[in-house]
């Protein structure tokens, strides 16, 4: 039998290994700007075209390399951060493996220029699909540029996989911040399709965070910090009232290394329990400083993920120094008892001799003298009744009374009925053919209704969701919906990632009914809403939008034109345990029976269930 197993060729095994490494444009930007930081840079700048399809460029200031560095930094397995298996549990660097210049030089064109800072001429490098084009000296600056172009260019099928533009950009934009909130004290500027994203000077974690998350973030930070044998832990948690549906404003940092860790993450919700409302997730940018040796990092090629020697120390004591800090600054409850300055022992007079208390008696006072004024009051009031006729307190029985009639000399009773909003439907709706009976309301949550052979229990947020987003679907793609005006225009404050989802989305929410006079760096103007919403509720629904949009942004089309009229329709519809009238019960089971698909929501969930007369006869037999 002939030998099968042979040694893969080089360029194939980078291209494997990059599948590990590069899965998207944005792990380029990972690698790129770790490096960037490793090489003791004072300023990082990132440049990006088309998601990071067409170009990635990052230029720092660092100690830039030799020659001789230059050419061995693309080959595999070869590292300057670690020379022996123990430097792994001793790290203090970003990258350590090797891989990662060998792995993106597989699947993209490079341009490298470098040069140290004793050097008089640097080095460029030209590399496509692991094949060295040019090696020759070149006039630059101190530091490392690198330029990749044309990623998956020589993988047709992992190109066609990346997704959209605005997708890519996005999670670049996630990357770029993780980096420069877990490195402050290095100057970071990002520049996408010649557009500048970021400019963050060199700061503190304090100023770095309001530069990353916006202005308005600066009033929303609790800070923490504590400090043991085992873990120093410092840096920041947000108030519960800024609160957020969506997880993109938690970080940890361990040793200036962005991780995720559920157990840790727990540790903090559990520090905000009771404090959050249903949905709400707590923002916090922590900083864990650790003894290298007690962590491994080395479990993913990401390197986003470690683990701990002692996970339920650290757990406890992150757990206790945040909700200490929230109670220290006054946001969660805290028991405190306020002394009485009597109740402190007075040291100067302890030899003092013992002060004998007085005692006061009124001995005027007689407890028997409020009951005899009342028995008195009592016996006359007695005595007026007993004097009146009796025949008088039946006067005006023997009479006839009219219900009927207006002229009735009974008192109207008043009832006080809760509020109910009539604002809720219109009766616009179409004519169908579901003839059914009167309706009626149970526990302000299912509509209750009859046709000749069943009864139908209709649950209310469903059915009005269902209605909701099928007219937005209408106003979205063919005719714009009406906007209320408002007298003084509402101002949102977002981040960049939301403010990049905005701009995507601006059109289609203008068509749905929305009206903004501004969209800046961090913040949203709006001077118009749809008509059925009530201005109380466009933040909740905005943020309820965003929540939803966050982790993909669909490419232009039905695919977004239909999420966003979900997210808007859910959020829009009537809740549960509201209240509603008769004219709109009637209205919105005609509106949802006008629908093209009523029995189901948008979502694939049973709006109505029907009860035939016979199911009844079976639950009496």
């Amino acid at each position: 039998m002939s030998d099968i197993i042979q040694l893969l060729p080089d360029h194939v095994a980078n291209q494997i290994a990059a599948g590990e490494v590069v899965q998207r444009p944005a792990s380029v930007v990972k690698e790129l700007m770790e490096n960037a930081v490793d090489a003791e840079s004072n300023s990082v700048t990132l440049v990006v075209k088309d998601g990071g399809k067409t170009l990635i460029q990052v230029v720092d200031d660092g100690f830039g390399m030799s020659e001789t560095d230059a050419r061995l930094s693309f080959e595999r397995h070869a590292t300057s951060k670690i020379k022996q298996a123990e430097d792994l549990f001793n790290l203090h660097t970003k990258g350590f493996r090797g891989e990662a210049l060998a792995s993106i030089a597989a699947v993209a064109h490079v341009e490298m220029k470098t040069k140290p800072e004793a050097e008089e001429v640097g080095t460029q490098l030209v590399i496509e699909g692991s094949k060295i084009v040019s090696h020759e000296p070149c006039v630059t600056s101190k530091g490392t540029s690198i330029s990749i172009k044309n990623l998956f260019f020589n993988i047709p099928a992992r190109r066609n996989f990346l997704k959209s533009k605005q997708v890519e950009q996005k999670h670049i934009i996630d990357e770029f911040q993780r980096v420069a909130l877990a490195h402050p004290s290095i100057a970071f500027k990002m520049i996408h399709n010649d557009s500048e994203i970021f400019n963050l000077p060199s700061a503190n974690f304090r100023q770095r965070i309001v530069g990353v998350m916006g202005s308005k973030t600066n009033e929303k930070l609790v800070p923490v910090k504590e400090e043991t044998d085992l873990i120093k832990v410092s840096g920041f948690v947000g108030k519960p009232e800024f609160a957020k549906k969506t997880r993109g404003e938690q970080f940890f940092f361990v040793n200036h290394r962005f991780i995720k860790h559920p157990y840790l993450h727990h540790a903090v919700s559990s520090a905000f329990e009771g404090l959050l409302k249903d949905g709400a997730y707590p923002s916090y940018f922590l900083y864990l400083d650790v003894d290298p040796k007690s962590i491994d990092i080395n479990i993913h090629p990401t390197k986003t993920e470690v683990k701990f020697d002692n996970e339920h120390a650290f757990y406890s004591i992150l757990r206790s120094a945040v909700k200490h800090s929230l109670g220290q600054f006054n946001v969660a409850p805290v028991l405190d008892f306020e002394k009485d300055a009597s109740m402190d022992p007075n040291y100067i007079q302890h030899k003092s001799n013992a002060k004998i208390p007085s005692l006061n008696v009124n001995r005027n006072f007689n407890p028997f003298e409020s009951e005899t004024k009342f028995q008195s009051k009592y016996k006359h009031n007695h005595q007026t009744q007993k004097s009146a006729p009796w025949e008088a307190l039946y006067t005006g029985l023997n009479q006839d009374v009219d219900f009927d009639t207006k002229s009735s000399e009974l008192v109207d009773i008043e009832v006080e009925s809760e509020h109910v909003r009539g604002d809720l439907f219109h009766g616009n709706h179409q004519k169908t053919n579901f003839e059914y009976s009167g309706t009626f309301q149970l526990q302000n949550k299912y509509i209750i209704t009859s046709t000749t052979s069943e009864m139908l229990v209709i649950d209310q947020h469903r059915a009005h969701f269902r209605v909701l987003y099928e007219e937005l679907l209408k106003n979205i793609t063919d005719r714009p919906a009406l906007s209320q005006q408002l007298l003084f225009p509402l101002q949102l404050q977002l981040n960049t990632n939301e403010i990049q989802i905005f701009e995507q989305l601006k059109s289609s929410l203008e068509n749905a009914g929305f009206s903004f006079s501004e969209i800046g760096k961090d913040f949203v103007k709006i001077n118009g809403i749809p008509n059925k919403l009530p201005e109380s509720e466009v933040s909740i629904l905005l943020d309820q939008l965003l929540s939803d949009f966050d982790n993909e942004i669909p490419d232009s089309g039905f695919h977004q034109t239909d999420l966003l009229a979900k997210s808007l329709g859910q959020s829009m519809a009537v809740k549960n345990g509201t209240p509603l009238e008769k004219e709109e019960q009637t209205e919105l089971v005609n509106q949802l029976f006008s629908c093209k698909e009523p029995m189901l929501t948008p979502m694939n969930k049973l709006i109505f269930v029907k009860q035939s007369a016979s199911d009844f006869d079976k639950k009496f037999m």
